[in-house]
């Protein structure tokens, strides 16, 4: 038996739509007050848009508003517009209808004569967002049209409705909710208001609230004054005016936010004044960018740069969502790129692509333009602060910096354009950037080179002859990179910052905890350098020059004290140096290698046991200076009984320099520093 072939509609039956409109559409029960007042707003911008194309005539004194209307004692809550408004046959069709969109057809019917920049509603589901929190919604509404009769729609639960002529006597449209009784919470003032504040403080039309049960403000009976008069004797009507003035109802919204004007027209005060209002923080911003572009889409908004205390402050900022001025979202990681999660501010887009709830996007290739887009302005905007206005650049640098570098990190695109402008802080507490301290670095190295012997300078040029070969390979040998210094914590690393300093020698302050990835970042992209901690090595800057009789009398006591140190700390794996430092202040010191130290720190980055800096572990080197007291005295008295005493504490100061003594270990040291000082006071 053959089956014959047909076409067709698949039909939806209410009744097994409705429980998962009630409970899945939106994940926030209390977004259908967003929704009901986008619905409320749509019907009014359709009405003036009307009034543009000269198809509907309104009066002179038409006041266009959505009113809120709660009733705690009924349980209930309205929102009213004096909008488009509808028929009996547009009721049939745009609520009896799941999903028939009314927004959609007017934009359809008339995208001849106007455009639909600012209207919100697209999927035609946000009307029964209202059965999530309500048993009952009845609807009154009053056509624009002429002769129009008004409209009476009611329905329990959703699934069924009635519907008749209704009795309302002014244009628009007035949706009630009898709320269910786990939603009473919605008939309540501050609750109320409270999402409209999250929601809709920067809808496009008017919001007003009322109270059906707070008394009526009393009007008292109005009273004959005498008419004053000036000294001309004519009527003071500045003071009649005031006599007359009545406190009348604020908007809860602010229908003009400052993206929504042109940057010009925006004063410093005005962007300031919105930054406090939006995020409440009391802390002035550094600065801030005005979004406004029109093509190849529409996209509208303001980044601000917050002041951070990184110390004890979490850095994520907050960056609002906007469609059409109706708030969706908090960071949307697909619209803001994941570095910029730092700022905060808001954007507005009309054109992005939401999904059926209104509350996240769908995929689609153009959130990725925005987004780069985005990125593009605020590169933009800190490159060409960096050329016109450098002064202010520094001084906010230290806030903006963790942002920028973490944007180097995660976009190509905007390291591309921020490389050149990533600024430092040196010893002496200026901003350079990282050429001005590698061509510093390369210009000592060649007023060296110049005062060397001929048989330096052709080894030299021999070197420059090699380093041309392995450019031409793209191959950097470690040698051949220009090592640049940095000092993670000033104060226990002041010992070194000081040998550099005595040497004329530079190294950058990089102590955010986002600087030890970053400088592996730059190391990747500029092989031709080399980031190396100032307690990584002893320089030859700090040693004193060593004829071949000293050198091999300096190898010589290494290997004793080597023995000597890790007999006396039991410590095997210890590495000790002598060398001659140039400042015979200095005893000993403690060197760990780059590699060791920053597998330590990622080590701890992953909460990874077993990496910290134990004593005497791997890439440690104890350094001994040959030229303090306290170090040729052990050399030439190892057998003395203050040799292991003096060892300990030569160890102990060297390691403070890097990090507090374990509790015991202090204990010990604080024990051993007295018994030295009752030595040198017998």
């Amino acid at each position: 038996m053959s089956v014959k072939t047909e076409r067709g509609s698949l039909s939806i039956n209410s009744e097994n739509i409705f429980p998962i409109i009630k409970k899945w559409l939106y994940s926030d029960h209390d977004i259908f007050i967003r929704e009901l007042i986008s619905n409320g707003t749509d019907a009014i911008t359709k009405l003036k848009k009307l009034e543009v194309m000269g198809e509907a005539e309104l009066p002179e004194d038409n006041h266009f508003k959505v009113t809120v209307t709660i009733n705690p004692e009924e349980k209930t809550i309205c929102f009213s517009d004096n909008g488009i408004g509808m028929t009996a046959d547009e009721v049939k069709e745009y609520i009896n209808q799941i999903a028939f969109s009314g927004a959609k057809k007017f934009i359809e019917t008339y995208k001849d004569k106007t455009n639909d920049d600012q209207i919100i509603g697209h999927f035609g589901l946000g009307f029964y967002s209202a059965f999530m929190v309500a048993d009952k919604v009845t609807i009154n509404s009053l056509s624009w049209q002429k002769d129009a009769v008004p409209v009476f729609w009611e329905s329990d639960g959703g699934t069924e409705f009635e519907m008749g002529e209704g009795s309302k006597s002014e244009r628009g449209t007035d949706i009630t909710l009898y709320l269910n009784d786990e939603s009473y919470e919605f008939s309540n003032e501050y609750r109320v208001k409270e999402v409209i504040s999250k929601y809709c403080s920067f809808m496009p039309i008017e919001i007003y609230f009322k109270n059906a049960n707070a008394p009526e403000p009393e009007v008292e009976e109005e009273e004959v004054t005498p008419t004053i008069v000036d000294e001309d004797g004519k009527a003071d009507e500045t003071k009649e005016s005031e006599d007359k003035k009545v406190d009348k109802p604020k908007p809860l919204n602010n229908t003009s936010p400052l993206w929504t004007k042109h940057p010009n027209d925006c004063t410093e005060e005005e962007y300031k004044e919105f930054y406090r209002q939006v995020f409440h923080d009391y802390k002035e911003p550094l600065f801030w960018i005005h979004l406004n572009m029109d093509y190849p889409f529409n996209l509208k908004g303001i980044l601000y740069f917050p002041q951070i205390n990184t110390e004890y402050e979490s850095i994520e900022g907050t960056i609002k969502l906007y469609n059409n001025q109706v708030f969706v979202a908090d960071n949307i990681k697909e619209v803001i790129p994941e570095f910029l999660m730092l700022l905060k501010g808001v954007i507005d887009c009309p054109d992005l692509p939401l999904n059926v709830s209104r509350s996240a996007l769908q995929n689609d290739g153009f959130v990725k333009k925005i987004s780069d887009y985005i990125t593009k302005k605020v590169a933009d905007k800190l490159s060409g602060m960096y050329k016109v206005e450098k002064e202010n650049y520094e001084k906010y640098w230290d806030d903006i910096s963790p942002f920028i570098k973490f944007g180097c990190l995660k976009d190509e695109k905007f390291n591309d354009k921020m490389k050149d402008f990533i600024l430092y802080k040196n010893l002496e507490g200026k901003f350079i950037t990282l050429d001005d301290y590698v061509e510093a670095v390369k210009s000592k190295e060649d007023v060296k080179d110049s005062d060397s012997t001929d048989s330096k300078e052709e080894e030299k040029s021999s070197e420059d002859n090699k380093s041309d070969e392995i450019n031409k390979d793209d191959e950097v040998k470690e040698e051949d990179k220009t090592v640049v210094y940095y000092v993670t914590d000033e104060k226990q690393q002041s010992q070194y910052i000081n040998l550099f300093k005595e040497s004329g020698m530079d190294a950058l302050i990089l102590k955010h905890n986002i600087d030890q990835p970053f400088i592996t970042h730059v190391e990747y992209r500029n092989q031709k350098v080399t980031f190396k901690r100032i307690d990584t090595d002893i320089a030859d800057s700090f040693k004193d020059e060593t004829k071949k009789k000293d050198q091999k009398i300096l190898k010589n006591n290494t290997e004793a004290m080597t023995k000597l140190f890790r007999k006396v700390l039991d410590m095997d794996k210890l590495e000790v140096k002598v060398e001659k430092l140039k400042n015979d202040k200095l005893s000993s010191m403690i060197t760990l290698s780059e590699e060791s130290r920053r597998m330590q720190d990622m080590m701890k980055m992953y909460n990874m046991s077993g990496m910290d800096l134990n004593m005497g572990g791997e890439g440690e080197t104890l350094v001994l200076n040959a030229n303090h007291e306290l170090v040729q005295y052990i050399i030439t008295n190892e057998k003395s009984e203050h040799t292991p005493m003096i060892c300990q504490q030569l160890y102990d100061l060297a390691y403070l320099s890097h990090r507090p003594l374990e509790p015991e270990a202090m204990t010990k040291f604080i024990q051993r520093s007295n018994d030295i000082m009752m030595l040198l006071a017998k």
